[in-house]
């Protein structure tokens, strides 16, 4: 057992410390505020406070975690061990930063708290972030961190035990349209043929048409080759399925749709099924709780994942917004407009509510790289979007972390703008899945 004494014990620093030592590290260990009892544990055991008591590991503490409320932080990020820190603590600590503090700040979204401007769909911005404007946000520095602090533990310690961990891949995938052309309905398939009318576009008549009369397969039908990887790879997938009522950000198809209902069964059998809330629904608490509702019914079962549309969230609204609808795990914890770890970790890890200063059981699962990102975003073609998606596989491998992609079933229909990347993530997964 390790023992921890830390000055004060709050609710920030004991969130912490069960983020890194038992969530991700895997050992069991109790805190104390008593000197005495902590000078005579004959065991492992280390302190953060600011003054060292004994012959321990010392870790000098700064304000952070003894703090309530959000403030601004004076951060001045600096090299060490080839890699981004901050909060300098210097000697005698046996690490020249807060690792604990600096930890709580990324992992909580401190900063994603504090004033800022937002992007036109009311997201927080990467470019904003600390670990975009020092250059690690391809990396998962708090994983990094937690291993440099393993092994001072093992060092000082060498009969402490830790259980081994292991890397694992999810690949996830968005349903935000589960098909082009079928089951839109009257007015819609009018509607669709009045635009591509209009735009000259006779090839998209064409191929309309011929979807609709049963001759060519749907083109965002990518569904037989999403369940041969599933097969051949033995993947742990996750669906998150749209279904919103119909708006401009919000175009999947009616859930009284029978051939919808029974593509969401069917995928169900072979992977796990999640809520993908619509962009009206962020700020509809009534339409979130619909869209719920929804998908429960049509597996007959209870919804315990989400993956926000657009992937909007606003901290703390809308994680609390799930949680109150007995949402367990959730899947938006990453940036549309650039790759890698907006929480610079690659591990799940309970929300903390900064505003009620409390840890939730709402599990967050930080995802590494979407597709779209890429493409629309970075500019990425087909040919070289591997080698963008690879170094961040191998950043995972190296912490034992959640390797976790976003990909929908219209970019894996190989055809049009997106041919060549149903290749890119058969290498992904081939790569991931090594």
């Amino acid at each position: 057992m390790l023992l921890i004494y830390t000055h004060i014990i709050t609710n920030r620093n004991k969130y912490i410390f069960n983020l890194i030592f038992k969530d991700t590290l895997g050992v069991d260990f109790e805190l104390t505020s008593d000197a005495e009892v902590f000078r005579n544990y004959s065991e492992p055991k280390l302190s953060y406070t600011t003054n060292q008591l004994d012959d321990e590991l010392f870790f000098l503490s700064r304000p952070l975690l003894f703090e309530t409320g959000i403030i601004e932080q004076n951060i001045s990020v600096f090299d060490y061990n080839a890699n981004k820190v901050f909060y300098a603590t210097g000697k005698p600590s046996v690490l020249p930063f807060d690792v604990f503090a600096a930890s709580f700040y990324l992992v909580s979204r401190y900063e994603e708290y504090l004033p800022h401007i937002r992007d036109e769909h009311d997201r927080f911005h990467p470019k904003d972030s600390l670990a975009f404007t020092n250059g690690f946000l391809n990396k998962p520095v708090v994983n990094i961190w937690i291993l440099w602090l393993k092994e001072l533990i093992q060092n000082k310690y060498p009969e402490f035990i830790f259980p081994q961990k292991k890397y694992n891949f999810i690949s996830t995938i968005d349903i935000d349209n589960a098909y082009a052309y079928l089951e839109k309905g009257l007015t819609r398939s009018l509607g669709g043929y009045l635009k591509s009318l209009f735009n000259f576009n006779m090839p998209e008549i064409v191929e309309r048409t011929r979807v609709l009369l049963g001759w060519q397969k749907d083109p965002y039908d990518s569904y037989d080759f999403q369940l041969s990887m599933i097969r051949k790879y033995k993947l742990e997938s996750i669906y998150f399925f749209l279904l919103g009522d119909y708006g401009e950000n919000d175009k999947n198809l009616p859930i009284e749709s029978a051939k919808f209902r029974t593509l969401i069964k069917m995928l169900g059998d072979y992977a796990q099924i999640g809520i993908h809330p619509s962009y009206g629904s962020n700020k509809s608490k009534e339409q979130l709780k619909k869209e719920v509702e929804r998908l429960s019914k049509v597996l007959h079962r209870e919804v315990t994942k989400s993956r926000q549309h657009f992937l909007k969230l606003t901290l703390p609204e809308t994680y609390r917004n799930l949680i109150n609808l007995d949402i367990t795990d959730d899947y938006t914890m990453g940036f549309a407009s650039q790759i890698g770890f907006r929480a610079s970790i690659c591990t799940p890890f309970n929300f903390y509510d900064l505003d009620m200063e409390l840890e939730t059981k709402l599990k967050i699962h930080p995802f590494a790289v979407m597709e779209g990102t890429l493409k629309y975003e970075l500019k990425i073609d087909a040919e070289d979007a591997l080698k963008k998606i690879k170094p961040l596989i191998d950043e995972v491998k190296a912490v034992n972390g959640q390797f976790i992609s976003l990909w929908h079933n219209d970019t894996l229909s190989d055809q049009k703008l997106w041919v060549g990347w149903q290749s890119v993530y058969t290498g992904m997964v081939e790569y991931a899945s090594s």
